[in-house]
């Protein structure tokens, strides 16, 4: 890994950190073990397809193929992917400005004149290297044409060619070209694996930072080295070049691991105000509705697995409540019970995620939860029945005989079970049980799967982007953590229009933000976008707004007299949080409550 700036200047710890080699790359060993193979084996193919998500290393991995291609020192001159020392091309390469690679964004050349001009410029020999290669990046992202007029050269290519190709949508490449390449799918880095990553980087860098924060990092990154690291490098600047537990939780919206195990837990045993004071304290720290639900859900099956795989205990990434308590709660609860809490979190995560009173939705998901946790199922429901008792451990319900000539008998409870209602019906005198289909389920039976598309589609055009709050908002209810934090902290508008959108960047975002914003936009949208960038002007950022209307608060505070009078009253007392309370909102009053922020004035 390159560990010096090239010229003093700051560089982001995903730059910082880039692996220069294939030892250097983390999580993808089956790739660079075929690679291995065939350079041996002197069986190098003509062109590469890489795929996977964002941030696992697809253009690093280009650039380290380019370099293993064109690898030059005083004592090899061969194709190698030992890459023990610089080569004579090396640092040229893997800079992004040697003459002979050559990199093209497909997001912004899509057209058939961009790949006609490489059909023109491939007959050329390289330069200085040993092979010419085209590193052509988010590959699907070609027009129809421009794929057309890539096969034949792309199967025929002259001995001195080698294309690489990259992409996060493999599905959206025609088969005709993917029959043309060697493909490789770049898998998602375990959270073990990322974790280990982040500490090294952290002992590197002088950062203090304790295991559970980096745990949480590795997860909020979801397998992207990349993001990881971002998320790492804002984590040393909102702690002040300390990552703990409590600074990451705090920037990422995260609830306290071992405070999800006490509401599962509750939840489990049926304890419903437990449950609910548990799930707003959490929420008055900052913890995100569907956040605080997905975790639940992540216990949930780190549970499941525990009761079929014990060893997954081992792994370190988990917390040591998660450890420990999870294969405690293993052992009591039955599959049959986390199938069913699996099945409801699944479901109410995107009622929480699309309604317009999110915290209100969990709570009555919680609720939901709480109230099923000791029903029976349906199978239970019917031996207890059998048996002559209600599946809660209590006899079954008296039956008594009507009071009609006809001598029939009725039910004056039912039994509940989850894929239906044990409902009672009269039927020639005697007591007839039929099960009843749920009513969401007949509805979903009844209706078209068409309806079901057009009702997305609505959804997504639906949505309004009127500024980057809007924005913010929108990459939180898709879960994109990482994108929401870019945006936060490195975009300030200039303008918007109609579909239309002028931003400034500041001095160190990432520099594919504004086409991630507009590719973002379009998947979450269904509307294309376009995102100009301005080299200065623009608002404040969403985070310098926040920092800003914070300290607005803190200081009418402070000039409140009542306020004023406390903190005489108590010397040492200072000011930790204001927040506007619901009841507040009509009339501006500020109520001050035990808080996230300090006052660092």
């Amino acid at each position: 890994m390159d560990h010096k700036p090239a010229d003093g200047a700051y560089r982001v710890l995903a730059r910082k950190y880039r692996p220069q080699n294939f030892d250097d790359l983390y999580g993808q060993e089956p790739m660079v073990r075929t690679l291995t193979n065939a350079f041996s084996a002197g069986r190098i193919a003509q062109a590469w397809m890489l795929t996977g998500v964002r941030g696992v290393g697809k253009t690093t991995t280009a650039r380290i193929l380019a370099r293993a291609l064109n690898y030059k020192t005083a004592t090899i001159d061969q194709p190698s992917v030992h890459l023990t020392e610089m080569g004579e091309h090396c640092q040229a390469i893997m800079e992004g400005r040697h003459v002979d690679v050559i990199e093209m964004d497909a997001a912004s050349h899509t057209g058939i004149d961009d790949i006609r001009e490489i059909i023109e410029q491939v007959r050329y020999r390289p330069v200085s290297a040993r092979y010419k290669v085209y590193i052509i990046d988010e590959v699907h992202m070609l027009s129809n044409q421009a794929f057309n007029g890539l096969l034949k050269t792309l199967e025929e290519p002259p001995p001195h060619v080698k294309f690489i190709f990259a992409t996060t949508e493999i599905r959206k490449v025609p088969v005709t070209v993917l029959s043309r390449c060697q493909r490789f799918d770049l898998r998602r880095i375990e959270s073990g694996t990322l974790t280990g990553l982040l500490r090294k980087i952290t002992g590197l860098e002088n950062v203090q930072a304790d295991e559970a924060a980096l745990a949480m990092i590795a997860r909020a990154g979801e397998g992207s080295a990349r993001d990881s690291l971002s998320i790492l490098d804002q984590a040393i600047a909102h702690g002040n070049g300390k990552v703990d537990s409590q600074t990451v939780r705090e920037m990422l919206g995260l609830a306290d691991r071992a405070r999800i195990i006490d509401l599962f837990e509750m939840l489990m045993r049926g304890d419903v105000a437990a449950a609910l004071n548990e799930f707003r304290a959490q929420y008055d720290v900052g913890a995100d509705p569907s956040v605080v639900l997905s975790d639940l859900a992540d216990f949930n099956h780190l549970v499941t697995r525990m009761r079929f795989t014990p060893d997954v205990a081992q792994d370190m990434s988990l917390s040591e409540d998660e450890r420990v308590r999870g294969a405690e709660i293993a052992k009591t609860l039955s599959v049959r019970a986390l199938s069913r809490c699996w099945q409801m979190l699944l479901k109410g995560i995107h009622e929480v995620e699309t309604s317009s009173r999110p915290v209100q939705a969990a709570e009555m998901l919680l609720i939901r939860l709480a109230h099923s946790a000791d029903l029976p199922t349906l199978d239970e429901a019917l031996k207890a029945i059998a048996s002559g008792h209600n599946g809660r451990g209590s006899p079954a319900p008296s039956v008594r005989q009507g009071g009609h000539g006809s001598g029939g008998t009725t039910h004056h409870t039912s039994a509940g079970a989850v894929a239906g209602q044990m409902i009672p019906r009269q039927n020639n005198g005697g007591a007839v049980l039929r099960l009843a289909e749920p009513a969401a389920q007949a509805e979903r039976q009844a209706q078209p799967a068409n309806d079901h598309r057009a009702e997305a589609a609505s959804q997504t055009s639906s949505v309004r982007i009127r500024d980057l709050n809007d924005i913010v908002n929108l990459a939180g209810d898709k879960r994109d953590l990482q994108f929401k934090i870019l945006v936060k902290n490195y975009v300030r508008l200039v303008s918007i229009g109609q579909n239309r959108m002028e931003i400034a960047l500041t001095e160190h975002a990432p520099k594919t933000l504004a086409t991630d914003m507009a590719q973002r936009l379009l998947d979450w949208t269904g509307e294309r976008w376009m995102i100009s960038v301005a080299r200065e002007g623009g608002g404040q950022t969403v985070k310098e707004a926040e920092t800003a209307r914070r300290a607005e608060l803190v200081t009418d505070a402070r000039a409140d007299p009542d306020v004023a009078a406390i903190l005489n009253r108590f010397p040492g007392a200072k000011i930790i949080d204001v927040r506007i309370t619901a009841a507040d909102m009509d009339d501006g009053a500020a109520d001050m409550d035990g808080g996230v922020f300090e006052d660092e004035e």
